[in-house]
C-alpha cells in the first residue's frame, strides 16, 4: 500500500527548481515572476497534484473567510436550521463557517475570545433569545449579527421573526373561529421572542374587544412536556377555555397529548395552533394548524449581511423582521355553540 504523503510546497519548489517563497508569489498571484519560471512552477503544482492551503493563503492576506455562529445548543430544530441556512449562504460566498454552543455568558465570552484569536474569525452570528443578551461580551470592532432577537445596538444587525405579528395572526386566527375562552402558553417570559407573541396575542384580543385574562396565560419552558404540564395548570384550576395558542410546536404537542388524555377531541372540542413549521407538523395527528417561521432564510439572511459589513458592501446596520404566514391544517375549527 502506497504511504506517499500529500505534496507540500517544499516539493514543488525542489521540482521547479525554484525557492518556496517564489512558488507562494506565483500560488498568490504576486508580481516578480518571469513567465518562464511561473511556468515551471504550474508545471510541477500539476504533476505533483500540489493544492495550496486555502487558509493559509487567505491568511497571508490577511483574511480568513472564516465566520462562526454560536448557538445556545447544536440540536434544536430552529437553531439547527438557522445554522443549515448560514452554512449554505456562506458557502455561496467563499467563506467557511464554524458553529459553537454557549449555554451561559461565561462559556459565551471564553468562545468569542476564542474565536477572534486563535481561529482569526472574520464575523459573529449570535443565535439568542434573550432580551438581555450577550451584546455586552463583543468586542465593537467585530462584525456582529444577531439572530432570534434585536440587542437595540447601533453597532450591530439582526435577524428575527417578527414576533409580534406571529402572535397576532395565531390569535386572529382562532378568533375568526369564534373562539373567545383562548388559552396562551408562551416560552420562558424572560425571552424576547415569547414577550413579543405574547403582545401580538393581547393585541388581537383588544382589537376584538376581548378582555384580556391573565388566568389564561401558562409560561412553558418550550418542550412538549411543559405544553402538557399547562393544560393540567388549566384543568387544575378549572379555567374554561376553548381553543389553545401555544408559542411553538413541541408545547401544541404536549397540549394535544393532555386534551387527549383527559379526553377532549381536538379540534372538535379544543382547537390548538402553534408557531414553526416543524418538518413534522403536518404529520402529527391532527395535523397541526401553526405559524410558520422560516429559520432556514434567516439563517441565510443574517450570513449575507454579516458578509455585506465584512467586505463593506454594505455599511448601515439593519434590522430585518422576517413575516411569519399561517398554515391551515386540521387541529384548528369553528367553536362548537354550546
Amino acid at each position: 500500500m502506497s504511504t506517499r504523503s500529500r505534496a507540500t510546497i517544499r516539493d514543488v519548489a525542489a521540482q521547479a527548481g525554484v525557492s518556496h517563497q517564489t512558488v507562494s508569489r506565483v500560488i498568490n498571484s504576486k508580481e516578480r515572476v518571469s513567465d518562464e519560471t511561473r511556468q515551471r512552477v504550474e508545471a510541477a503544482i500539476a504533476e505533483l497534484g500540489y493544492q495550496p492551503n486555502a487558509i493559509a493563503r487567505s491568511m497571508a492576506r490577511g483574511r480568513t473567510s472564516t465566520l462562526a455562529c454560536i448557538a445556545p445548543n447544536l440540536t434544536d430544530f430552529t437553531f439547527a436550521s438557522i445554522i443549515e441556512g448560514a452554512v449554505s449562504e456562506a458557502r455561496q460566498h467563499g467563506y467557511f463557517l464554524l458553529t459553537a454552543s454557549a449555554s451561559n455568558g461565561e462559556i459565551f465570552a471564553t468562545l468569542v475570545n476564542q474565536l477572534l484569536t486563535s481561529r482569526r474569525t472574520e464575523g459573529l452570528l449570535v443565535i439568542t433569545p434573550f432580551i438581555e443578551s450577550h451584546h455586552t461580551q463583543l468586542p465593537k470592532n467585530v462584525s456582529v449579527v444577531f439572530v432570534g432577537s434585536d440587542p437595540g445596538q447601533k453597532w450591530a444587525a439582526s435577524v428575527t421573526l417578527d414576533d409580534k405579528d406571529a402572535g397576532s395572526i395565531a390569535t386572529e386566527h382562532l378568533i375568526q373561529l369564534g373562539h373567545r375562552c383562548i388559552a396562551h402558553i408562551t416560552g420562558p417570559l424572560t425571552e424576547e421572542s415569547s414577550q413579543n407573541r405574547l403582545k401580538g396575542y393581547q393585541a388581537a384580543l383588544s382589537s376584538s374587544s376581548i378582555t384580556y385574562n391573565q388566568e389564561l396565560i401558562c409560561e412553558g419552558d418550550w418542550s412538549a412536556t411543559s405544553g402538557y404540564q399547562a393544560i393540567q395548570h388549566f384543568f387544575n384550576n378549572r379555567i374554561d377555555f376553548s381553543s389553545i395558542f401555544a408559542q411553538n410546536d413541541r408545547m401544541a404537542v404536549g397540549a394535544i397529548r393532555a386534551l387527549r388524555d383527559a379526553g377532549k377531541l381536538i379540534p372538535l372540542d379544543i382547537s390548538v395552533i402553534g408557531v414553526d413549521d416543524m418538518p413534522l407538523a403536518s404529520y402529527f395527528d391532527p395535523p397541526l394548524t401553526t405559524i410558520q417561521q422560516d429559520t432556514y432564510l434567516m439563517g441565510r439572511l443574517a450570513a449575507n449581511l454579516l458578509i455585506k459589513d465584512i467586505e463593506q458592501v454594505d455599511t448601515t446596520c439593519q434590522q430585518k423582521l422576517v413575516e411569519p404566514r399561517l398554515i391551515i391544517r386540521q387541529s384548528t375549527s369553528r367553536v362548537c355553540q354550546a
